[in-house]
């Protein structure tokens, strides 16, 4: 789509130009940006031009660049133990996207989408990723994925603040993993999306997105029990409601989804 209301462009270079003037909005991929009018954007400041390495790999495990595409992540040279590496194509793939939209749209832009049924949200909840934000003030702060997105279309950034990149931590990615989702359709958008990852110490964590407005996390000290999963599922009350889904269907799936997800990744 053509957007009308924009004057300006600039290329970002150096954290300087990542201030925004009124009427200026970040664009990463613009997969989102330019499928609908933006009447209140005038101004577009294009971060892929920052040059950021798409990712690294490192002692403490994976960091993935804001704006490294969706279709860079989709096989990632992992290590022989990263037994969680299969996870970042099958939540690429829960998500409605060609792959034109793998090859344009951003991690990144993912994240601050904020979309129940982001890809990147459930990756990266699932295996404890964390944000790295910069703020205006010239320093950085680090927070969860799952407490980073706030909401439907909601997350923690303030005014003048850039998510930088996203952390992995290697003991996640040598966890084993399990994952679910269901949808109305066999080709539709998510309507819930149940990931289990067990880890070499038993720790147990479930992650539960799409079916909620922001991402649900548990963790366990050992796989647990249906009735502990069940009780933990009972506490959530934002399940949500669009067209792709019922509050209380959605409910009702994810319980069966946490189950098998469970019973898959316990011996």
């Amino acid at each position: 789509m053509d957007l009308s209301s924009i004057t300006s462009l600039r290329a970002a270079r150096s954290r300087d130009d990542l201030a925004l003037s009124p009427g200026e909005a970040l664009l990463a991929g613009g997969s989102w940006m330019f499928s609908e009018p933006q009447p209140a954007t005038s101004g577009l400041v294009d971060l892929t031009t920052m040059g950021w390495e798409p990712w690294r790999i490192g002692p403490a495990g994976l960091s993935v660049a804001a704006t490294c595409t969706i279709a860079g992540l989709l096989d990632p040279p992992a290590p022989p133990d990263w037994t969680a590496a299969p996870l970042f194509r099958q939540c690429a793939e829960a998500f409605l996207m060609s792959f034109k939209i793998w090859n344009t749209a951003t991690v990144g832009g993912n994240l601050c989408l904020a979309l129940p049924a982001g890809a990147m949200i459930s990756l990266a909840t699932a295996l404890d990723a964390s944000c790295v934000v910069w703020t205006p003030d010239g320093g950085e702060r680090r927070e969860p994925v799952s407490s980073f997105v706030r909401g439907a279309g909601r997350t923690s950034l303030a005014v003048g603040e850039v998510l930088r990149s996203i952390e992995i931590p290697t003991g996640a990615l040598q966890g084993r993993t399990a994952f679910r989702k269901i949808a109305l359709t066999p080709l539709g958008r998510s309507s819930a999306v149940v990931i289990g990852r067990i880890d070499p110490d038993e720790r147990f964590t479930l992650a539960i997105t799409a079916a909620t407005t922001r991402p649900q996390v548990f963790c366990f000290d050992r796989p647990p029990t249906d009735d502990e999963v069940q009780d933990v599922l009972r506490t959530i009350e934002d399940w949500y409601a669009d067209a792709h889904g019922a509050p209380q269907w959605r409910a009702a799936v994810t319980h069966q989804l946490a189950h098998e997800v469970c019973e898959e990744l316990t011996p």
